[in-house]
């Protein structure tokens, strides 16, 4: 029999939960007081699905969901809420748990859910796996000129060993470009480290770049190698490198020209072979006539750049990203989402995406848990998204924007059948030589 645990600090609604879920749901249930209580269950109970309250004192279902993950136990979790704040439901799913439901909700969804989660319990390995694999899938997504040429130019400077600069606003894909010209470059065997160098503390910088030996200053009580020794014969990636304080700014101006460091408190120069890749969303121009950026480094990083395009800039390119946002997460999360309503569509064409690419990623991913149709529907988006005055670009490219949808529609008919044009052609109920026209129009090519 099924052995459900619910989880909530309040006794009444725990045994009134457990005994709703055995009388609907035909489970065993078993009723923990709090999150100890929980964990003490689950250390020595055989549970196939918790019912976990978000809301408690002392260790609440975040930090349930925390535990479980360090413990390495994969039952599924349905969390559920009386607050309706589902931003912490939303919280609560990338932290682990199948999905959530309301405290209000009929008990028959409730058990509909736990089967649901109970079906897809044995996937979880398979998901995790997937989660950590995520940040190595390139999202270098669409076919608009703009990124065509952004693909072309990686192609051209990946195997030459030279230093980079990567310029675009946040949320571009700045790491995905640096990424990918290291998995094409000549080190590509060899690491690659990423330094986000706006989220290190002021005096720790030098230390994480270029390490440090004991004792070379309060709390060194080891041998610290820095990221450029890491990265070896690979490539150092020093994302947001405008926010490098100018004293670690001359340092690794001297790094670059001498190819060797100094680990801080020692005297032994160390030869440096990695790759230098550099990201910013900074106009370094303006930041060095400003002082807050050294002109020689500025010199010496910008021998090649590269210029990746805002999200509004290639709109052709929206819709191929929202899909491809969409198959991931729904395999991440186990949902059953066929599509993108139309309406949806629309929304997504007519928004401005300020936050580029991060902002599609993350408007998508809460659609996918949200969602509660088969569709993507517009009230599944972000409340930023919907009712935007921002929409004469796409009143003045109305045809556009239709082609745009009918392409997208095409791209995915042809990836779900693997490219096989008879198929697609069948689904979308045209002939196999007006499915041809449509691609050469769109100039769509068959993948060799």
């Amino acid at each position: 029999m099924t052995q459900v645990l619910v989880v909530d600090d309040v006794p009444a609604m725990a045994d009134q939960y457990a005994y709703d879920l055995k009388r609907v749901g035909g489970y065993h249930t078993i009723v923990g007081r709090g999150g100890d209580e929980a964990l003490d269950i689950l250390a020595r109970e055989p549970i196939d699905c918790i019912v976990l309250d978000l809301e408690m004192p002392g260790i609440d279902g975040f930090e349930v969901l925390r535990r479980l993950q360090r413990r390495g136990i994969d039952t599924p979790v349905i969390v559920y809420t009386g607050t309706g704040n589902f931003d912490r439901c939303v919280q609560a799913v990338r932290l682990g748990a199948y999905g959530f439901v309301d405290k209000a909700e009929p008990i028959e969804r409730v058990v509909q859910e736990i089967e649901n989660a109970l079906s897809r319990g044995r996937l979880v390995r398979e998901v995790r796996s997937l989660r950590s694999r995520l940040d190595d899938d390139t999202a270098l997504v669409g076919d608009s000129p703009k990124m065509q040429s952004l693909r072309e130019a990686i192609a051209r400077v990946a195997p030459i060993p030279s230093s980079v600069l990567i310029v675009g606003e946040s949320g571009t894909g700045k790491e995905l470009v640096a990424r990918e010209l290291h998995r094409r470059g000549p080190g590509a065997k060899a690491p690659l480290v990423a330094v986000n160098s706006a989220a290190l503390p002021e005096q720790l910088v030098e230390s994480e770049l270029f390490g440090h030996e004991r004792g070379a200053f309060t709390g060194a009580d080891r041998l610290r190698r820095g990221a450029f020794e890491n990265a070896g014969a690979g490539t150092l990636f020093l994302d947001e490198v405008g926010e490098l304080p100018l004293p670690a700014q001359a340092k690794l101006l001297r790094v670059l020209e001498d190819r060797k460091l100094t680990r801080l408190g020692g005297d032994r120069a160390i030869q440096v072979t990695a790759r230098i890749v550099a990201a910013t969303n900074r106009d370094l121009e303006r930041e060095v006539e400003a002082g807050r950026f050294r002109q020689d480094l500025y010199y010496r990083l910008n021998g090649v750049v590269i210029t990746l395009p805002p999200l509004r800039e290639r709109p052709e390119d929206i819709l191929a990203l929202a899909h491809h946002f969409l198959n991931m997460y729904r395999q991440q999360f186990g949902r059953k989402v066929a599509g993108i309503a139309p309406e949806t569509m629309e929304v997504l064409l007519r928004y401005a995406w300020p936050g580029n690419v991060r902002e599609m990623e993350k408007a998508i991913e809460r659609a996918v848990i949200l969602g509660r149709s088969d569709l993507i529907l517009p009230e599944d988006l972000p409340p930023s998204l919907l009712g935007r005055d921002d929409f004469k670009a796409a009143v003045d490219h109305k045809r556009s924007t239709l082609m745009q949808l009918e392409k997208a529609h095409i791209l995915t008919a042809l990836s779900e059948h693997r490219w096989n044009q008879t198929k697609v052609a069948a689904e979308l109920g045209i002939s196999r030589t007006t499915l041809w026209r449509k691609m050469k129009r769109y100039g769509i090519d068959i993948p060799s």
